[in-house]
């Protein structure tokens, strides 16, 4: 059914970037394992201990800087760069990650519904600009001049995700939904899923291990995300793997 599509939405989690030496969040030895999350992804705790949050912001920067993307970024390049050139229809890939790994792997029809790692933003006139460097609270916003007021432009606990109208506009109009590297606990990503079944859409799960909303899946595929989700690519497009 999946191969007989025109528009396809596909969902990313933390997975798919955990072999390009990216941490994931939620499974044991994840990073929400090891730090509390509401002293560092909240504006609560931003509030209270800026430079905490901007050293941990800061840390996984730098660790971004340094990865690549893998196979199964590539292979999701690969895909869209198919999928445009047989004119199928749409084509959606949304992110729930902060890292630039899609973008360096080739993807260009890309959200990140979680914000973006490399990005600052002044939450005193709103400024928006790519940044590589360090965060810290002494930094001044280069539009408007104020100290104190840049923040990661990521998508805190308590926030609303970003594009959300655009990806339930996507997902009402899917024939093909898919899932990579995704645990289905966290929403409203995790609810995706049965928004695209509702759609009439084919629903393909790529993951590691069976997650909270596996069974909403009409296709289930479990490994690495590297070796599963090539190898799905491949098949769906009979083209050959995408190489690093």
């Amino acid at each position: 059914m999946s191969g007989q599509a025109s528009n396809i939405v596909i969902l990313t989690g933390a997975g798919i970037s955990a072999e390009s030496g990216l941490g994931t969040f939620r499974d044991a030895g994840g990073i929400w394992s090891k730090f509390d999350p509401m002293k560092l992804a909240t504006p609560e705790g931003y509030a209270a201990d800026p430079d905490t949050v901007l050293d941990f912001y800061s840390a996984r920067r730098a660790n971004l800087l340094e990865a690549r993307p893998n196979g199964a970024h590539l292979a999701l390049a690969q895909l869209e760069q198919a999928w445009m050139q047989a004119a199928r229809g749409q084509f959606l890939l949304v992110t729930q990650n902060i890292d630039d790994l899609h973008e360096q792997a080739g993807s260009a029809s890309l959200l990140h519904m979680h914000g973006e790692l490399l990005k600052t933003r002044c939450t005193a006139c709103g400024h928006l600009f790519t940044d590589r460097e360090p965060l810290a609270v002494p930094r001044v916003c280069p539009s408007c001049g104020q100290a104190g007021t840049l923040r990661p432009h990521v998508v805190w606990f308590g926030e609303m995700p970003l594009g959300m109208d655009q990806i339930y506009a996507a997902l009402e109009q899917a024939d093909l939904f898919v899932a990579v590297g995704t645990s289905g606990t966290v929403w409203p990503a995790a609810g995706f899923v049965q928004e695209a079944r509702a759609a009439g859409a084919w629903t393909v799960e790529l993951t590691l291990e069976p997650g909270e909303v596996s069974a909403l899946f009409d296709e289930r595929h479990y490994g690495p995300a590297t070796e599963v989700l090539p190898d799905w690519v491949q098949r769906l497009t009979g083209a050959g793997p995408a190489h690093a």
